[in-house]
């Protein structure tokens, strides 16, 4: 066990899980152990942190399960040699982790940004587990053809100049940590965001993340994003909840409309004035709707 409450709004203590090799993998689990579990998967450069208030809206009635991707967050940081830090690997992190805990109801599946592909990816073997979506800017399938990767992630791609800008200088998580909201993030909790994030070595994920984006179909993640992106319609009788933020370089208007062709049920709460860490923003009006949704469908 760890503490980790110095952390505003953090006031848990994570427990690890071994996911092979030693390798240690720092998760929440938060909550009644016979509750309805919430697994809740974080994108990149974030970690469980970005999940904290939904957490703490939950935890009375539900168990939440919030886990920090290898490489992130406070799970272990191995070099290349010992891990692959591939779509494929997070699957199977993820994968594990729920195996290992032994649930015994069906899932809500929470993701944003990575975590879209992550959770949506880990669904593609386990369909009959979810019984629920909360759906945080993030995608479930390839860059749209008629869009470019944006510039500010292009540049993290490119040879030595990515690894300067990402692990060198921590540009992605810096970037998005401010480039990612509309209102500011309060100090404390930005410096929460960026605190596993602390030098080269730590930062390896963070560029992992970035070149392992799909963008044509010989790219190594694109054959389970792809498979993804074909199963989502098969949700669209699953009780769904939709929470976007508008002002999102990224994961735009393009990315939120493929969600709703295909999840034509889903609640939506979208907002002009919220960027891409919409819960980080909005928290205080998207947590109670999370609730009330997840109240208003129980898990039969």
């Amino acid at each position: 066990m760890i503490e980790l409450t110095s952390y505003p709004d953090y006031p848990f203590t994570p427990k690890k899980f071994d996911r092979g090799s030693g390798i240690q993998l720092n998760y929440i689990d938060e909550g009644p152990v016979d509750a309805a579990p919430v697994v809740m998967v974080h994108g990149n450069p974030s970690w469980s942190y970005y999940w904290r208030h939904l957490v703490l809206g939950l935890r009375d009635s539900y168990r939440c399960i919030v886990p920090d991707h290898i490489g992130m967050g406070w799970s272990d940081k191995p070099d290349d040699d010992q891990y692959q830090y591939t779509l494929q690997s997070r699957v199977d992190d993820l994968d594990k982790l729920i195996n290992s805990l032994n649930l015994k109801q069906k899932i809500t599946l929470a993701v944003h940004d990575w975590g879209g592909m992550i959770g949506f990816a880990w669904a593609l073997r386990n369909p009959e587990r979810i019984a629920r979506l909360v759906i945080l800017n993030t995608a479930s399938f390839p860059l749209p053809k008629t869009k470019k990767l944006p510039w500010q992630i292009a540049l993290g791609r490119v040879p030595f100049l990515g690894a300067i800008l990402i692990r060198g200088f921590n540009f992605f998580a810096r970037g998005a940590a401010d480039l990612g909201v509309i209102t500011p993030i309060e100090h404390d909790s930005r410096k929460a965001l960026l605190s596993p994030y602390d030098s080269w070595n730590h930062r390896r994920a963070v560029h992992r993340f970035v070149q392992d984006i799909p963008l044509k179909p010989d790219d190594k993640a694109w054959a389970l994003v792809a498979a993804a992106e074909k199963q989502l319609p098969t949700y669209k009788d699953l009780p769904a909840f939709i929470g976007w933020g508008l002002q999102d370089f990224v994961f735009d208007q393009d990315f939120l409309a493929h969600f709703v062709r295909d999840l034509p049920n889903a609640t939506q709460k979208i907002y002009g004035d919220a960027g891409h860490y919409v819960l980080e923003e909005k928290y205080q009006e998207l947590v109670p709707a999370i609730r009330q949704f997840l109240d208003r469908h129980p898990i039969i």
